[in-house]
């Protein structure tokens, strides 16, 4: 009889199990795609790919295909090295679910009503004992915390600033869910009574003012008002200009482009006081493509914030760009919710 604790193992053998290297799947669910990745405990992503998300709405076809693209992407993985274990599966997903598992009413996905995604997932990875969703933006919250800026933090607020302004609330060490799996909407703090058409149907949220679609509001706006023709921004359409259209622009000078980051910038630093006052956090992250503009979002930003703050928390909060790679966050932050549940 063999005393080992690994039985009637080889040597060799007990030394490849000792030295397995624990890897997590990071799913990224987007109103167009959906990109897959694998990451390891240092955020470091392996291999990465994806597929369409679909038009069809048919989840379980959906879920099929998406697990058929898991399955091939850890086959070549294994390929190049055999000794990974893979420990789960993290999703972040528009109106994510973190309690329930569900994807929620999510307006940009042609999936209706309530999708029990978690569950349906669990039948094609049975072997998976952590399968994990919540929204995009608590992944990114999590994935700076397990891999970015906030390692060592036990209270911060993650802002993702793209297509809507999401946020991600950490409270002493845990992510901030409320009772139902869907607290930390900062994007939807009313900013201007009766201001623009948000979105999501209400009006005068900061995401009508601060998101990129905002930004081109803004600019739009700022060009009727000064009959800017002369500005660089006044041959785009709203279709066609970008958040980086406003920021080349911003570059060279351009007053409508530099006043557009002055107003984005004092309506981001009036909301985030507002969260300051409700959480007295260590530091907010900022993380999106308008983020890419440095100082010109930063500053303005900063600035109001400060000249909203009560007095007592002047001078405590600092604004912090993300620390997550712009081009894996979205895998690396919703992989992060695996290392998570090992935690617990």
């Amino acid at each position: 009889m063999n005393d080992s604790p690994m039985g009637g193992w080889n040597t060799q053998t007990q030394k490849e199990i000792l030295q397995m290297k624990k890897i997590a799947i990071g799913i990224d669910i987007g109103g167009t795609n959906s990109a897959i990745g694998v990451v390891d405990a240092d955020g470091n992503v392996l291999a990465k790919g994806g597929i369409s998300t679909p038009s069809h709405g048919d989840v379980d076809r959906y879920v099929k295909d998406l697990a058929e693209a898991v399955r091939e992407m850890l086959k070549s993985v294994m390929q190049i090295n055999a000794n990974f274990e893979v420990i789960g599966i993290g999703i972040g997903a528009p109106n994510g679910n973190y309690y329930s598992g569900t994807i929620e009413y999510a307006p940009n996905l042609s999936f209706k009503g309530v999708v029990h995604l978690v569950e349906l997932l669990k039948k094609q990875f049975p072997e998976y004992a952590h399968i994990a969703l919540t929204n995009d933006a608590n992944a990114a919250a999590i994935g700076e915390m397990i891999y970015g800026g906030a390692k060592g933090m036990k209270n911060f607020v993650m802002y993702t600033l793209g297509t809507g302004v999401g946020s991600g609330v950490v409270v002493n060490g845990d992510l901030v869910y409320g009772h139902d799996g869907f607290a930390g909407e900062c994007g939807h703090t009313t900013l201007i009574p009766d201001g623009r058409l948000c979105g999501c149907g209400a009006k005068g949220h900061l995401e009508a003012y601060c998101s990129a679609p905002g930004m081109k509001r803004t600019a739009f706006e700022l060009l009727a008002k000064y009959n800017a023709i002369d500005s660089q921004l006044a041959s785009k359409t709203f279709q066609n200009m970008e958040s980086k259209d406003i920021y080349d622009a911003a570059v060279k000078g351009d007053k409508v482009a530099l006043e557009v980051f002055e107003l984005t910038g004092k309506y981001l630093g009036q909301g985030i006081a507002d969260t300051v006052h409700h959480l007295s956090p260590e530091a907010i992250f900022l993380f999106g493509g308008p983020t890419a503009a440095g100082d010109f979002i930063f500053k303005p930003t900063i600035a109001s914030m400060e000249a909203h703050l009560l007095p007592i928390f002047k001078n405590k909060v600092k604004v912090l760009p993300s620390k997550l790679s712009a081009g894996d966050a979205a895998i690396v932050g919703a992989s992060a919710l695996v290392w998570k549940e090992l935690d617990k």
